[in-house]
């Protein structure tokens, strides 16, 4: 058993952008081809086994990244592909399958980001679709008479660091704005208020 658990300890995989993920109508369609999608904490697994019936399942992804199957215990999921997770999973269950086949659906998409600053309810807010950081900001209350939208900045963690993105949303919000902002999972949307003279 402390075998099978080992093999599933892989190294993890840098997470793709969500902008990838991204599945619009139209000209602005930006769907990925299935093999560069990465699961990621939140993602809801549909996991069936066609010779093995009995060790079908449902899983969502733990924040940890993990998920807990039967007779296997636990396993890393985010920061892999569907693809990848299939072929680890056929090789911890190989005792138990008839068919050395294991398949692996995104069901739905969970994730979280931060809205703080000139908004009602500041605070974590989850998401089960891509958002941009002007949909992230209106549903967190965006206040309009105090909001400075001209300058409202996205912090995100890229590569071990820091990265801040300004960006103009008064622009986009009066669709005068380029190419919408989607946030990744983590990102923190600072909304600054504009100053006002007595």
């Amino acid at each position: 058993m402390a075998f099978l658990l080992a093999g599933c300890q892989g190294p993890k995989h840098a997470q793709s952008s969500d902008v990838s993920r991204v599945k619009t109508s139209g000209s602005q369609a930006t769907s990925p081809p299935p093999e560069t999608l990465t699961l990621r904490e939140g993602d809801t697994v549909r996991i069936t086994f066609p010779g093995s019936p009995n060790l079908n399942t449902v899983q969502q992804i733990r924040r940890d990244g993990k998920i807990s199957l039967p007779l296997v215990g636990e396993c890393k999921a985010a920061g892999v592909a569907p693809s990848d997770l299939e072929k680890e999973l056929v090789k911890l269950y190989a005792p138990q399958l008839v068919t050395k086949e294991v398949n692996v659906a995104l069901e739905s998409s969970a994730y979280f980001v931060f809205v703080t600053g000139a908004v009602a309810r500041p605070g974590r807010i989850m998401f089960d679709r891509p958002i941009t950081a002007l949909q992230a900001a209106i549903d967190a209350g965006l206040d309009y008479s105090k909001a400075n939208l001209k300058d409202v900045t996205v912090i995100r963690r890229q590569g071990g660091r820091e990265v801040q993105r300004h960006l103009n949303l008064k622009q986009e919000l009066q669709g005068r704005g380029g190419e919408p902002f989607y946030l990744q999972p983590s990102d923190i949307v600072f909304v600054r208020e504009r100053f006002t003279w007595f």
